[in-house]
């Protein structure tokens, strides 16, 4: 879509959600690296009217240790602006009494200090990384298809995410192999799960149509939030290939180079 077309919606904006990976650095060896301009986008945005959180599918890190990685590189983000499905996932543990089988990266651990983990009852999966190994995939099968229900977390569904030095696999592809060989269909905590979107939008106390999501991932990101009610635009940093604007299901309502260029559109459009 042409850039006047997503920009018809900007001055009834009331907030903006900006993705993280992919949007505001590319993850990798000493933390990643800040993608450029993208520092000085998110300051630009803060100085401005509009609401800004930062909703990600991050899940390596504790949100703490997450948000000081950023500030190292120069971005200004409070803890209390991110949403992560970690801390989600935990809140759903809680309210079924669910005890988990946990298949994530050593580094978020510490996310699920305060659930019962003993003779667990479900399975929750995550970025693992190298602890996605044949053992520990293997362990969570037996978790899985010992139940008579079995119930699967996955906190996103990503396909794959950009790293410096190349694109990487991501929760997904483990996420499905699970589900097939348990023949069960898992529970989606993160983008693009309309209820982590929701979590969001009622934080920000905005209506969806007042809202557009900036991402580099055309269906977690972008087609999530137009699933909500949100506009979508895609960057194309990260992730991104040519081939997104070619979708045959979703088409993101604009696409810029990056989140300068977005910012950039943005206050301009808005006097």
């Amino acid at each position: 879509m042409a850039e006047d077309g997503w920009t018809e919606c900007v001055r009834s904006l009331k907030g903006v959600i900006l993705d993280m990976c992919g949007v505001l650095y590319d993850s990798g060896a000493g933390g990643g690296a800040p993608i450029e301009g993208s520092v000085e986008a998110v300051k630009r945005l803060k100085a401005s009217d509009l609401q800004l959180r930062f909703c990600t599918n991050e899940t390596q890190a504790t949100r703490e240790k997450f948000v000081a990685k950023l500030r190292r590189m120069g971005f200004e983000i409070d803890v209390s602006e991110v949403f992560s499905p970690a801390p989600a996932v935990v809140s759903i543990l809680k309210q079924r009494g669910l005890r988990p089988h946990l298949l994530v990266h050593d580094d978020v651990l510490p996310e699920f200090d305060g659930v019962e983990k003993s003779d667990p009852s479900c399975v929750v999966i995550g970025d693992a990384a190298d602890n996605f190994s044949y053992q520990n995939m293997n362990s969570a099968f037996h978790v899985l298809i010992g139940q008579e229900k079995p119930t699967l977390f996955s906190m996103g569904r990503g396909r794959y995410y950009k790293e410096t030095d190349g694109l990487k696999l991501d929760v997904g592809a483990y996420m499905k192999a699970l589900e097939y060989a348990c023949d069960i269909e898992a529970e989606v905590v993160g983008k693009p799960a309309p209820m982590f979107f929701q979590s969001v939008l009622n934080d920000m106390g905005v209506q969806p149509q007042e809202v557009l999501m900036i991402g580099d991932d055309l269906v977690n990101d972008v087609g999530g939030a137009q699933q909500c009610g949100m506009k979508g635009l895609q960057v194309r940093t990260g992730k991104y290939r040519p081939s997104d604007e070619r979708h045959p299901t979703v088409t993101a309502d604009g696409y810029v180079d990056n989140l300068a260029a977005a910012v950039e559109t943005i206050l301009k459009h808005r006097g």
